[in-house]
């Protein structure tokens, strides 16, 4: 099921939920033409994975595109991420300028208010979905204007 990451935005910061299943091979590589939107629209895009395997993985994924969509990425401790668009890791600071957040975390990220955009990606397997809705709950309290898309509803 493909992953769209909308940002839609009505004066504020917007959190915006997208609804999946289980993360697959598929799911990571329909991120790549959304990730590519996204620092087109905004510069720059943080992603945060649940750990290093995680991170390691959509690496990989980033690097075995064609060289004309080859997407610049890097860790955040990187010696080139100044000059980076994309950063993807699992460290839970952040110190240098984003305009995305994407959260794979099953946590909320403890820099979430920093970005102008979050993008929360929510399964429907049992312990991914109860986290999803923490983070919701989460976000609510704190007065976040929050949109869902469920993508089973869109076929």
């Amino acid at each position: 099921m493909p992953i769209q990451l909308n940002d839609d935005h009505v004066g504020g910061k917007v959190l915006v939920a997208h609804v999946t299943g289980k993360l697959v091979k598929a799911d990571y590589e329909h991120f790549v033409p959304e990730f590519e939107r996204l620092v087109r629209q905004h510069g720059s895009v943080r992603v945060l994975t649940p750990d290093r395997a995680t991170t390691d993985a959509l690496d990989r994924l980033l690097w075995q595109q064609a060289a004309l969509s080859f997407l610049p990425h890097c860790r955040i401790d990187s010696p080139i991420a100044a000059e980076t668009p994309i950063w993807i890791d699992e460290a839970l600071e952040h110190s240098g300028p984003a305009a995305v957040l994407v959260n794979l975390h099953p946590n909320p990220a403890p820099f979430f208010s920093r970005f102008e955009r979050l993008a929360e990606i929510v399964g429907k397997d049992g312990a991914d979905a109860a986290a999803g809705r923490e983070r919701y709950r989460f976000y609510r309290e704190r007065g976040y204007e929050l949109r869902t898309h469920n993508l089973d509803e869109r076929g």
